[in-house]
């Protein structure tokens, strides 16, 4: 019998920048009403498990999800800015269409996730796999099992480092997505729980 996933990410419920297809990175976006429902839904699911431990993004749209997450699990998130989203540099702020229109060579690369991405004048996805390497790290040497909501980005770089080229970057992640880390489990990324499919998505 396979031993209980001991940490697990979770992904942040929805913006308005989700819904309206726009590069939020390092912006301080709250959840819309959709997201605050789909934290709750998540706040259920984690309650089926026993976290002992809860961190999160400090990046608004994370926290404000980890405290409905926290408020019924009876447990105090503690915020790592290595969690947080990749900084989308000159594209912040900016929709999907009009950074595709302008730079559809560097839109596709975005949006394949490929490893060697970087956002003009922003943040590689090599620069932010270090960061959220070292946070995992510590994630699994403290107390387990362990709760981390963050983003779509996270959690796609999170499932590459583990799985190498098995899991595609431009892998989709659904707003209150769910998905066990360790240990590893190479058929959870076809699960329900994270999307097959690689459709843009601002994190």
């Amino acid at each position: 019998m396979a031993s209980p996933a001991s940490v697990f990410l979770a992904r942040h419920g929805q913006t308005a920048y989700n819904l309206e297809g726009r590069f939020q990175g390092q912006l301080p976006v709250p959840l819309d009403d959709t997201g605050r429902a789909q934290a709750a839904e998540l706040a259920g699911r984690a309650a089926a498990h026993d976290f002992v431990t809860l961190r999160c993004s400090p990046l608004l749209r994370a926290r404000e999800t980890a405290d409905v997450v926290a408020a019924r699990i009876g447990l105090d998130p503690r915020e790592d800015p290595r969690l947080m989203e990749t900084d989308a540099g000159d594209w912040t702020d900016r929709s999907f269409a009009d950074v595709q229109a302008e730079a559809p060579d560097a839109f596709a690369a975005f949006l394949g996730g490929e490893p060697d991405f970087a956002f003009p004048g922003g943040e590689s996805f090599a620069q932010q796999g270090i960061r959220v390497a070292a946070a995992l790290a510590d994630v699994e040497e403290g107390a387990l099992p362990a709760l981390v909501v963050c983003h779509g980005g996270v959690i796609r770089i999170a499932l590459f480092q583990r799985a190498g080229r098995a899991v595609a970057m431009g892998q989709r992640v659904p707003n209150g997505a769910l998905v066990p880390l360790v240990p590893f489990d190479p058929a959870a990324v076809d699960r329900a729980d994270v999307g097959g499919d690689a459709a843009p998505q601002p994190s």
